[in-house]
């Protein structure tokens, strides 16, 4: 059993036994007397005890899928993680046993004796559980937050919090990198999902709401106790703020103002007890913030009194100045504690020790960091004589409370309760027993209505009942609620039908994307699925609700204008029966926008500006009607096209394809053919899985196929790991039919080992460019692709390697 711990209040009987290898009793007099002082001599007995090896080995975070617990019990890691495309024993979709089976063969090599009487130190699990713990198969999956910012109720985002612990804490995993405070300025940025509100009156109170749902209250008895895990705010700062919405970018301005506004939801998560805060990628007025000095430890710890640890992002340390991923001094002078490094852990371990020997890192900041993470550790319960292996504690292994029935009655009441309906001529509520078909590919897909960061990192359209259990899509909940109320429920994704409905449902948006992979270059909505099925019902005199699924408010004035109620549905995930009972009026209808809603499509900020169709706050009651207007259609950015973009930035374009040879589809470019021929797996190149590294198999082909080939040639980004022994040929041409071929042998074989290279491949080397580009290989072939796109060149313009 786990108890609770206050971050000022120590149990006297466990810190009067406390002992770790031989450490030293506190006396229990000086407890009485100054509790929270003995905390610090308890830590500070086990860091006077602990080599600079096993100090530095503290502040090292590597992901799951690139060390052993081999390696765990060698270099006694002080915490590790799990990336969004990372799971147990190299399965991202393994069930939650396995995640306890690994948390508890990582702990358990963690706490192998140590020679010479130096202290053991257990490791801790960090995950990104940011809407529900959804990289476990079966978990409730919470709308994201800015479905919750949409909600606006403090102790709703609460409950989810303890919900999403317990679920956590269920599959041994202590830490969760949760909640995201950004104050998103820009819907072109592909996080802004993940942010509250425009508005950082709303952002902090939700964003501190959440934190006591996951570690509990400051002083309750339950703090960092059973059923609770440790919260991070994250990422300090500006991540919300960059140039033109751009992950990772740049922030700039007058840096008081910037505090004022980016930096507002901090100290009310410090005053909720956030034990960790989490970097930004981004810089503020050219200074990179995992390097940032001033602001890690100026601002954050002595202006706003954050006394917990600061973890570095994937990588980020790698970003600032100077710096590689293996040799970064600079955030840990800066103020940063954890490195997130997660692939290259031995190399920065080696340069961290050797700069605190030669004292380019001082003993003193080595202590300070390895110090804060065993304070957390401690309060959190995972170090002292009382720790306990992860399914020992709490509620590890109750798979039982794993997406329970009560969970995903408070996922479809959070539904509810985000849903904003901006436009009505009166079509809602829907009436009872009436004939209402359901339209849209989306309808009954509970994958795109969970949006990135489910399952997968950038999430996928593609799941099935396996992959997302005793799920509810919105035709789920429609189908239901309808045929309740005596009416008649009807899917058709195209949007035909034999009996006339009265009402049509129309289920649309954005595919799944996380950040960096969704950041767009202005809000115009391309995809005219939905924009054609409701143009169809408008010729045909159905009356339409237009039930829209995204991250981020987009422009969508050509919707509206053929819709007779549009609801703004964000990303709701699991439980689809929630915009049901808003829709047929069994849930009054109270979500009101946290950003505010674009009159035109080009993106940038919209808070206090006229740009604002509908202004933050804003939503219809249940029953209310609105005006309904033409709206204008103008849109220059879809004159410009989409681009001619196959794959960059770690991510398909829409409509494109990649199949292997046996025919399997590698939908986000990662996989294993069914009969192995092809592996497809992440690679960060200058930024998280912005490449991938393709393995082929003697014999095998890799295909990118287009809905349509525009261009007369192809630029690829590429990498040659493995010299070919064999013919490799490129193909092109069209899927079926014609195709045209060219030996890239001799190319491939000059290119190994040289790095990223660009290829360029035109109509005058090839013959014949259609929609298809394909890789063969008669021996083992191995490469990386950073990026894909079809570009006009000049008339004859040769092939180049």
């Amino acid at each position: 059993m786990r108890t609770g711990f206050s971050i000022r209040a120590i149990s006297a009987v466990l810190l009067a036994s406390a002992s770790l290898a031989g450490c030293a009793t506190v006396p229990a007099d000086t407890v009485a007397s100054a509790p929270y002082a003995d905390e610090d001599a308890y830590v500070a007995s086990l860091v006077s005890r602990m080599s600079v090896e096993r100090k530095v080995a503290q502040l090292i975070q590597p992901q799951i899928n690139s060390f052993t617990a081999a390696d765990m019990a060698r270099y006694r890691f002080g915490s590790y993680l799990n990336g969004g495309n990372g799971g147990p024993y190299g399965d991202e979709f393994a069930p939650a046993s396995e995640w306890l089976r690994l948390a508890d063969e990582m702990y358990d090599a963690s706490v192998q004796p140590l020679a010479n009487g130096e202290p053991v130190i257990p490791t801790m699990w960090g995950t990104d559980a940011v809407h529900g713990h959804t990289n476990v198969v079966g978990a409730t999956i919470f709308p994201h937050n800015v479905a919750l910012g949409a909600a606006n109720d403090p102790d709703l985002v609460r409950r989810i919090g303890h919900a999403t612990a317990i679920e956590v804490e269920a599959t041994g995993i202590d830490w969760d990198f949760s909640p995201t405070v950004a104050v998103a300025q820009d819907g072109r940025w592909g996080r802004a999902y993940e942010s509250y509100s425009e508005d950082p009156a709303r952002v902090a109170p939700l964003g501190a709401a959440l934190v006591e749902g996951l570690q509990g209250r400051p002083g309750d008895a339950d703090f960092l106790g059973d059923g609770r895990v440790i919260a991070t705010a994250k990422h300090f700062f500006g991540d919300g703020g960059t140039t033109d919405g751009v992950d990772q970018g740049e922030v700039t301005g007058d840096i008081e103002a910037l505090i004022a506004l980016h930096g507002r939801p901090y100290p009310a998560a410090i005053d909720a007890g956030v034990q960790t805060v989490m970097a930004s990628f981004n810089s503020i007025n050219g200074a990179k913030m995992h390097g940032n000095g001033p602001l890690l430890t100026g601002v954050l710890r002595g202006r706003m009194g954050f006394d917990g640890l600061v973890v570095g992002d994937w990588n980020g340390h790698g970003q600032v100045q100077g710096c590689t991923v293996t040799n970064c001094p600079q955030s840990l002078l800066a103020g940063l504690d954890i490195y997130m490094v997660p692939d290259d852990w031995r190399g920065l371990m080696e340069t961290l020790v050797a700069q605190v020997n030669d004292g380019t890192i001082p003993m003193a900041r080595l202590d300070e960091a390895v110090s804060r993470v065993l304070h957390i550790k401690y309060r959190a319960g995972l170090l002292g004589p009382n720790a306990e292996r992860p399914s020992e504690r709490g509620v590890g292994g109750r798979f039982d409370l794993i997406g329970s029935a009560e969970h995903r009655a408070l996922a479809r009441e959070a539904v509810a309760a985000s849903q904003v309906i901006l436009r009505n001529d009166g079509v809602l509520p829907l009436r009872s027993g009436a004939n209402v078909l359901v339209a849209g590919s989306a309808a009954d897909n509970v994958g795109q209505a969970s949006g990135g960061w489910t399952l997968e990192w950038q999430g996928s359209t593609e799941y099935g009942d396996d992959r997302l259990p005793n799920t509810t899509s919105i035709w789920d909940g429609l189908r239901d609620a309808v045929t309740a109320s005596g009416g008649r429920a009807t899917l058709s994704a195209d949007g035909s039908f034999t009996a006339r409905p009265a009402v049509a449902v129309v289920v649309f948006g954005e595919k799944p994307y996380a950040e960096f992979a969704g950041d767009t270059r202005d809000l115009a909505f391309r995809d005219e699925e939905g924009l054609n099925l409701l143009r169809s019902f408008r010729e045909q005199g159905i009356p339409t609700v237009a039930v829209f699924l995204s991250g981020r408010p987009m422009w969508m004035n050509r919707e509206m204008n053929l819709a007779n109620a549009f609801v703004a549905s964000w990303l709701p995930g699991s439980e689809g029966a929630g915009v049901a009972d808003v829709l047929t009026g069994a849930v009054p209808a109270t979500g009101r926008l946290s950003f505010g809603w674009p009159n035109d499509c080009n993106g940038g900020p919209i808070a206090r500006t006229n740009r604002a169709l509908f202004p933050l706050g804003y939503g219809l009651a249940t029953g209310q009607t609105s005006a309904m207007p033409m709206l204008g259609e103008g849109c220059t950015a879809l004159l410009e096209g989409t681009g001619t973009a196959l794959f960059g930035s770690g991510r398909l374009a829409d409509g494109v394809t990649v199949r292997a040879g046996d025919g399997s589809s590698f939908s986000l470019l990662r996989g294993t053919a069914t009969d192995g021929s092809v592996t497809a797996r992440g690679f960060d190149r200058n930024a998280q899985e912005d490449a991938r590294e393709i393995a082929m198999r003697a014999g095998s082909q890799i295909a990118f196929v287009e809905p349509q080939g525009s261009g007369n040639a192809y630029r690829l980004t590429y990498e040659v790991l493995t010299r070919p022994t064999a013919p490799v040929t490129l193909v092109t041409g069209t899927e079926g039919g014609a195709t045209s071929t060219l030996d890239v042998t001799q190319h491939f074989a000059h290119a190994e080992g040289k790095g990223f290279r660009e290829m360029l491949i035109t109509d005058a080397c090839v013959g014949q460019l259609g929609n298809l580009f394909a890789l063969r290989t008669a021996s083992n072939l191995t490469f990386r692709i950073a990026g894909m796109e079809r570009i006009e060149v000049a008339e004859g313009t040769t092939c180049a390697f």
